[in-house]
C-alpha cells in the first residue's frame, strides 16, 4: 500500500496527516517538455520579458535547491524508479519553476498578451501526455513498459509550508487594515487578485497532470484528489505574498527590459500604479 496514513511523529502526541503525490511518465515526456520550455523561453525573449525569463530562471533553481537539496536528501521523503534522482528532480524543477514563476510574474505585472501566455501554457500541459502516449506506442514502445516512477510523501514539510502561507498572507491582511481610508485604497495590496493566480497556477498545473494520467497513477480516487486540492492550495499559493513584494520592489526601478526606470519609484509608489494597471492595456 502506497499512502502512508498518519504517521505518528516523535512525540506520541503528535500525527502527521500524509499522502503520496506521485508522477509517472515515459522518459520521452521528458524531452518533448525541455523542447517546449525552449520554444517557451524563445517566445519570451522575441517579445522582450527578459526580466520574466530570469524569474522563472531563478525559480528553476530555488525548486531544485528545495526538492532536490530538503525533500530527498534533508528529509528522504523522495524515491523514484526507472530514472536518476539528479537528472529528473533537475528537469523537473527547472521545468515547472520556470513555467509557473514565467507565468506568475506575467499575471502579476498583467502583461497585455496574458490570455495568449496562459493558453499555450495550459495547452501544452494538456497536449504533452497525449502527445507522448501517441509517439511512445509508435516509435518507442519500451517506454511503456518502462516508465518513470517518482513520488514524495507531504508529511513531514507540509506543515511548515502552511506556516510559510499563513504568515505571508497575516502580513497582507494586517497591511490593508492598516491603510482603512478611502484616500488610502490605492495602496491596498489586492489579496483575492493574488489568491487568484496562487491556486489557479498550480491547479492548472495539477490538473494538467492528473488529466494525462501523470499524477496519482496507480492511485485511489482519494489519494488523487488529495494532491489536486492540498497542492493548489497551498504549495505556489505560499509563495504569492513574498513573490509580489519582490516584483513591487524590483519593477520600482527596473522595466521588463531590465532598464532602468528613466524615473524611479518608491514601493508605495509602484503598488500603486500596479494597482490602476489592467490586462490588456
Amino acid at each position: 500500500m502506497v499512502v502512508y496514513g498518519n504517521i505518528t511523529t516523535a512525540n506520541s502526541a503528535a500525527q502527521v496527516v500524509d499522502f503520496v503525490a506521485r508522477r509517472q511518465f515515459a522518459p520521452m515526456y521528458i524531452w518533448l517538455d525541455i523542447a517546449f520550455l525552449l520554444v517557451f523561453a524563445g517566445l519570451l525573449l522575441w517579445r522582450r520579458k527578459t526580466m520574466t525569463v530570469l524569474v522563472g530562471l531563478a525559480a528553476g533553481v530555488l525548486y531544485f535547491a528545495v526538492d532536490y537539496g530538503i525533500f530527498n536528501l534533508a528529509l528522504h521523503t523522495r524515491s523514484i524508479e526507472g530514472g536518476s534522482m539528479f537528472w529528473v528532480l533537475l528537469w523537473m524543477s527547472i521545468s515547472y519553476g520556470f513555467t509557473n514563476f514565467a507565468w506568475i510574474w506575467l499575471w502579476i505585472s498583467k502583461d497585455s498578451r496574458l490570455f495568449e501566455w496562459s493558453l499555450l501554457i495550459l495547452g501544452w500541459w494538456f497536449c504533452a501526455p497525449l502527445i507522448t502516449q501517441t509517439l511512445v506506442a509508435r516509435f518507442a514502445p519500451d517506454q511503456v513498459a518502462h516508465p518513470i516512477i517518482i513520488q514524495r510523501t507531504t508529511g513531514a514539510y507540509h506543515g511548515w509550508m502552511a506556516l510559510i502561507l499563513l504568515v505571508g498572507y497575516l502580513a497582507l491582511i494586517v497591511w490593508n487594515l492598516a491603510h482603512d481610508g478611502l484616500e488610502q485604497r490605492i495602496h491596498r495590496v489586492n489579496i483575492p487578485w493574488l489568491l487568484a493566480i496562487g491556486v489557479l497556477v498550480q491547479f492548472g498545473w495539477e490538473l494538467g497532470l492528473l488529466i494525462g494520467g501523470i499524477r496519482s497513477a496507480g492511485l485511489g480516487f482519494e489519494e488523487t484528489l488529495k494532491p489536486l486540492v492540498i497542492n493548489s492550495l497551498l504549495e505556489t499559493n505560499l509563495g504569492m505574498p513574498y513573490v509580489y513584494l519582490i516584483f513591487i520592489a524590483v519593477t520600482a526601478r527596473y522595466t521588463e527590459t531590465l532598464a532602468k526606470r528613466a524615473h524611479p519609484l518608491t514601493m508605495l509608489e509602484r503598488l500603486a500604479e500596479n494597482n490602476v494597471e489592467r490586462v490588456g492595456r
